[in-house]
């Protein structure tokens, strides 16, 4: 049952402004899964834990997200209400309700806090916007579509992405 009152969906804050999350579509769920598991696989045997969806997200300037997909090293920044530090990766994946927000304001914040990467999923056009934090601007550092053509030369449907922090993973 969807949820029938504002204050019963997901909520952020940036900057003061509160902005209520709607629930994600049916594809939201299914991309996001399939990138945890991937990352997952990436951080077997390290230290650094990943997390989707349901983590918020703390800044000392009284912001708060919930990113759809972040990975966490520092622990200690853990506490019971989510998480204080700074994720050296964050993904959020697209909707046509979020889109806006996740690549202006979200963007804008998680570049000002220092996170170090920044993947942008769009399940609707089938592509990945990947971005690296560099001198303190995210530079686009690679954008995919999705080919599933075996038969077309840029099938790309079983290539892993590497994050940027783990390459060998």
């Amino acid at each position: 049952m969807p949820p029938r009152f504002k204050e019963d969906l997901k909520k952020e804050r940036i900057g003061g402004k509160i902005y209520y999350m709607p629930p994600g579509g049916f594809d939201h769920a299914p991309v996001n899964a399939n990138i945890y598991r991937s990352i997952s696989r990436q951080l077997k045997g390290s230290l650094c834990l990943p997390y989707m969806e349901n983590l918020h997200l703390y800044f000392e300037d009284g912001s708060y997200l919930v990113p759809d997909i972040l990975i966490i090293c520092d622990r200690r920044q853990i506490t019971p209400n989510g998480y204080n530090g700074i994720p050296g990766f964050i993904a959020e994946t697209l909707s046509p309700s979020t889109a806006k927000k996740d690549r202006g304001e979200k963007m804008g914040l998680y570049c000002k806090k220092g996170v170090g990467e920044y993947w942008i999923v769009d399940p609707r056009s089938r592509s990945l916007e990947i971005y690296y934090l560099e001198d303190g601007q995210y530079i686009l550092q690679d954008s995919l579509m999705l080919k599933e053509d075996e038969e077309d030369e840029y099938y790309n449907a079983d290539t892993e992405i590497s994050l940027q922090a783990f390459p060998n993973g």
